[in-house]
Parts: structure tokens; sequence; C-alpha cells
């Protein structure tokens, strides 16, 4: 075995978004592609010696190959030992989990996430620092700017390592441990609920089905639900991992997950439903005829936090991205505690999770977390919700409808417009930043708009400012709508524009979301020229 350089030349567009790159499976199968990338990781990482590295995927297409391909430069870049899921498996939270548990100084995650996979489909890879969270801007702009002036990478010539035995091996002088990938994060998991109550509930015949997606999930659920909590064999469904997620698109919501929302609407439905998506680290709660947002489960689960072992303590404070609803605002000011508004991004809840400012975070797009790890954790959140159950008694509509009784409702929604011409989206964006500072005050029907800008998010304990990270156009009653472009699509632009309105009478919660919200969806278009400016007549999905 030997230690080579290899010559390469520079790949254009390899700069990290907002949950690392993300590019489609043939882009990384070009010689050298995935290589840079990973040479740039350990340029910036400087020194290895001695260090531990956790390294895992979601065991999506061509995530073994470069499972391979890494621990090969981790060898040559003299990395200490590398712990790596047994078949190069770890969902993201499990990532960040053995981490922290380990002490590593980081970890490589292979995943596009709730992208679709298979040869066709998107491949990606990030990298989280020590805190099992991942890596900050000035991280990952370092690794950009690596990726523009590297000349070659650095690789072992050794063969493959048997990734599908658990235990130690040895590649050049770098230890390769195999590791269980559950073992870990199901060990933590309970620490923090009362599996003794949930078991219970499941030995009185409650009834629940998991959705795995065939994802990384699928593994997870399957151990800690029916392995350690006791419910019956075919709980979890689509529980194998498969390299093209058994063509599902592994996106938790109501129009990916049709079969088990339909599940969930029949005359014989479980008591509760849920699903993860690609990666783990999302989730989707849901009840008999009701899938709950994810701003409302975020702070449904603030509202109760104490039922569980973890956090009987109380929590410090919520954190909650910027196009997330305001439900969980209105949970702190009840609770006395702080409600921060982040730009999206799991990143920019790292400094507060580990200042100990915010206990809970959460983000729209079906991801929500705590200080547990410093990533969104899909099945962390299915555990949360059989918790409140098991303690409270009551079902997903009693608790969800309870809160709103107290809180009122934030009605909710997200419309996405996919794979749109990136210039048209770009220059949509632009016009619309200038119309700000002539729309305050502007009238359109009942509402007036009390407040335009393009939010700009000055962390409270490092200063570092994020500008441009959607435009908000809020009115006078607290009803919001938000565009911004999203950073994890492969194919031109994603808009996204999210609305939201507020109703405290307890009569009025019964609306149907898209009705409810109808006059915001119409001054969204009007003002943005959205379906002129895209061609789009309406959203690609809805939720």
């Amino acid at each position: 075995m030997t230690i080579q350089t290899v010559a390469t030349k520079l790949f254009a567009g390899q700069r990290p978004g907002t949950s690392g790159l993300r590019k489609k499976v043939t882009e990384f199968q070009q010689p050298g592609y995935l290589e840079n990338f990973v040479e740039a990781i350990f340029l910036t990482l400087g020194d290895c010696s001695g260090r531990t590295l956790v390294l895992g995927g979601d065991g999506r297409f061509y995530n073994r190959t470069a499972v391979q391909t890494i621990l090969r430069m981790a060898a040559a870049h003299k990395v200490a030992k590398v712990l790596v899921g047994r078949g190069g498996i770890l969902s993201t939270p499990a990532v960040s989990c053995v981490i922290r548990k380990h002490g590593a100084f980081g970890g490589i995650v292979l995943s596009a996430s709730h992208n679709p996979g298979g040869p066709d489909g998107d491949f990606g890879i990030k990298y989280n620092i020590e805190n099992g969270g991942p890596a900050p801007e000035k991280i990952t702009e370092a690794i950009y700017a690596h990726t523009q002036s590297l000349t070659g990478y650095r690789i072992s010539d050794a063969g493959p390592v048997d990734l599908d035995r658990i235990g130690a091996t040895q590649l050049e002088e770098m230890a390769v441990e195999v590791i269980d990938p559950v073992a870990d994060y199901a060990e933590l998991m309970a620490r923090l609920f009362d599996f003794d109550a949930i078991r219970a509930l499941f030995g009185r015949g409650f009834t629940m089905r998991f959705d795995g997606m065939s994802a990384v999930s699928g593994p997870y659920a399957k151990a800690i639900i029916e392995g350690m909590l006791g419910a019956p064999a075919g709980t979890v469904i689509n529980a194998e991992p498969r390299e093209d997620f058994g063509g599902h698109h592994p996106d938790p919501n109501p129009v990916n997950a049709a079969e088990l929302v339909a599940l969930m609407n029949g005359a014989d439905a479980p008591e509760f439903g849920a699903a993860s998506d690609g990666d783990g680290d999302r989730n989707m709660i849901v009840g008999r005829n009701l899938a709950v947002a994810p701003s409302d489960s975020l702070a449904i689960i603030a509202a109760n936090a104490t039922m569980a072992p973890g956090y009987r303590a109380g929590i410090k404070g919520i954190a909650r991205s910027m196009p997330t609803s305001q439900a969980a605002d209105r949970v702190a000011e009840a609770l006395g505690i702080s409600c921060f508004e982040t730009p999206t991004g799991w990143k920019y809840f790292g400094n507060l999770l580990d200042a100990n400012l915010a206990t809970l975070c959460g983000e729209e797009s079906y991801g929500t977390g705590s200080n547990h790890i410093r990533e969104k954790d899909g099945l962390w959140a299915v555990l949360f919700w059989l918790n409140l159950i098991a303690a409270s008694g009551k079902s997903v509509n009693q608790l969800v409808q309870e809160h709103w009784a107290r809180f009122g409702r934030n009605y909710y929604s997200r419309h996405d417009y996919e794979a749109v011409d990136a210039a048209s989206a770009d220059k949509m964006m632009v016009d619309l930043r200038a119309k700000l500072a002539s729309l305050a005050g502007q009238s359109f029907g009942d509402f007036r708009v009390a407040q335009a800008d393009d939010f700009v998010y000055t962390d409270p304990v490092d200063h570092a400012v994020a500008s441009k990270q959607g435009i908000r156009i809020i009115m006078s009653d607290g009803s919001r709508i938000v565009l911004r472009l999203s950073g994890t699509g492969t194919e031109g632009a994603t808009v996204r524009v999210y609305l939201e309105r507020y109703e405290a009478d307890p009569s009025r919660h019964d609306l149907d979301t898209q009705e409810a919200l109808a006059p915001l969806i119409a001054i969204a278009e009007q003002v943005s020229e959205l379906k002129q400016r895209t061609g789009r007549k309406e959203p690609s999905v809805i939720t």
C-alpha cells in the first residue's frame, strides 16, 4: 500500500449550499469530482494526526463507492481513526450523535437528504464539525476556495474495506472501525424519553405506522419502535433502505407520503402515523385525518416538553427559521423564554444550542430537533410525540386541538415552484427587492403592509451577519408572506413562497388551510409577478 498524489483538474460549482454540496450522481461520478471536494475538506482541516473522523451516509446510490474513496483519502491525510457505519450507513442525526459521544473532530455525511436517489438521482456530501453540527460558513467558504485552487489529491492505493462486518481493521496507519449504525443513537433516545411508558402504551394495544420511505431511518425505527418499545411487527413500513428509495421521493410531506396519509384517513386508521426522509433528519406527524404542520409540531413539543424525562427541567429557549410560522413564538412568550428567528439552515442553530440559549429548534421543512445533537432529527420527533401521547393519554388530534384552543391557530402553507429557470427566478427576486421600500403602508384588500424587507440575521453569539435570507412582507395583523430561493435543489431554481395567517377564534380553527390563506396567496402572486416570471400556473408542491 502506498500514498499517491493524483493530478486533477478543477471543477466549477463546488460551493456548498445550506446543506453541503448537492449535485446529480452523474456529476459526482466524474473522475476527480468527489476526490477534489474531499481533498478540499482535508486541506481546510489541516493536520489530522491523532484525530478521529466519523463517516456514513443514507445508503443512496453511490454511497458505498464514496465511502471507500473517502477512507483511502483519510488514510492519506494521516487521520488516526475513522468510525464508519456498517454498510456505509449512518443517518444524519446518528452522525451528529456519534461525533459527540466519541469526541471526534468531525464527520463526513453522504446524503442529499430528501432529494431523489438512484443512478439518475442526486448525491451530496457535507462536513460536520466537532459539536456534531454542519460546518459554519467560514469553513464551507474555505473548502470552496480550496476546490478552486488545488492541483491534486492524496489517496491510498489500498483495496476496499469490508463495510459489512462490525469490528476494527487497518488501512495504511489508520484504524477503521465499522460500528453498529443504530446503537449509540438508540442509547441516547432511551435517556431522553420514557421508554417504559411508551412500551406500556403499545402493550395496551396502541397502533401506529412509521413510514421509513425506503430510506435510512427504517433500520433505526425497526430497532427502536418495534425492538426496544415492543410495537407489533409491521408497525414500520418501507423499512429497508434502498439505493433509489424504492422509487419514492423521500421527503415526508402529505404529497410524497401519500400512502401513509391515505392509511391515516381510512376507516381503520392507526392511532398515530409518522414518516421520515432520505437521511433521517426530517419528520411528518399524522393523526387520524390530520397531517400536523411542522410549525405546529415544534410549538406543541415546546409547550409540553417537560413530559419527556430529558426535558423535565424545562427549556431555555426556542429557535426557528424565519420562514417557519410564529406558533412557537406564542409558546415562548407564555413560558417566559426567548424565541430566536434565524435564517434557513440548521447550522444557524448550532451557536444558540452551544451557548445554552435554546433547547428546541425547528424549520418548517419538516425538521425538528433539540440540544441532544446538532442536527434536526426525524425519529427523535416521532419518539417525542409517542412520549406525549403516553404521558397525557391524549391522541394526536386532541393534543393539536387543545394547543390551538390555548394559543390560537397559525394557518400556514408553503408553495414550491421547482426547477424553474434560474435566471428568471433571480431577476424576479432582484425586482421584488427593489419594490420593498414602497410596499410599506400599501393596502391589498383587507390587508395593510406594515413592513417589507429582506431578512438580515445577526448571530447573538458570534455576531456574524447573514444577509439576503428571504423577502418578508408582514401585514399589520401579523400575517406574513415570505419568498426565497432554496439552496437544496440540483436543477434550475426552486422558488419557495411561505404564507401565514393567525386566527385566535376557536370557532374558525377548522377552515381549509388553502382557503384561509387564499387572500395572501393572491397578494403574493400579485406583488412578485411569480406566475408570469416563472411561466408556472401553479406550484409544483403545496405543503
